[in-house]
């Protein structure tokens, strides 16, 4: 089975010269950035392989008849930054331009993100967490942070 490459809702994307990521489709991040966006390297991701010994498999507990499972090898792939399932890391937060909404996942602090998107942002955008708004490049408002 191969692993799919196609850019999707659940495609890391790296930050220059930051720990932390974002999550979704890099052509919708990019449409708020002044500098794009690319997937980050797939690194680190191995194929492994392993063995497992004979046992025996009840059917059901207490099952008197159990049966045998001979010895067999098996393969698995061996991936640090491997998401589980469906689920994406992080947390998530919606960038508003007016014109285009667009929701996605980090795995930053707020702090860290509105930092980033303070510099990187085109134009006037808004900027929704799970606790306050933010308003970035907000030529009416002296403060960057809306109550």
């Amino acid at each position: 089975m191969a692993l799919s490459t196609e850019p999707g809702y659940d495609t890391k994307l790296a930050i220059p010269d930051q720990p932390w990521n974002i999550y979704g489709i890099p052509a919708n991040i990019n449409y708020f950035l002044t500098t794009p966006l690319v997937p980050a390297a797939v690194g680190g991701v191995e194929y492994q392989t392993g063995t497992r010994k004979a046992h025996t498999r009840r059917r059901y507990v207490g099952d008197p008849a159990p049966s045998n499972v001979t010895a067999h090898g098996y393969a698995y792939i061996d991936d640090p930054g491997r998401k589980v399932g469906n689920a994406l890391p992080g947390w998530s937060f919606i960038l508003d331009a007016g014109t285009e909404k667009r929701q996605f996942t980090t795995t930053g602090d707020v702090i860290l993100l509105v930092a980033f998107l303070e510099d990187a942002v085109k134009g006037y955008t808004r900027l929704y967490t799970q606790g306050a708004r933010y308003k970035l490049k907000d030529p009416a408002v002296s403060s960057d942070i809306e109550g």
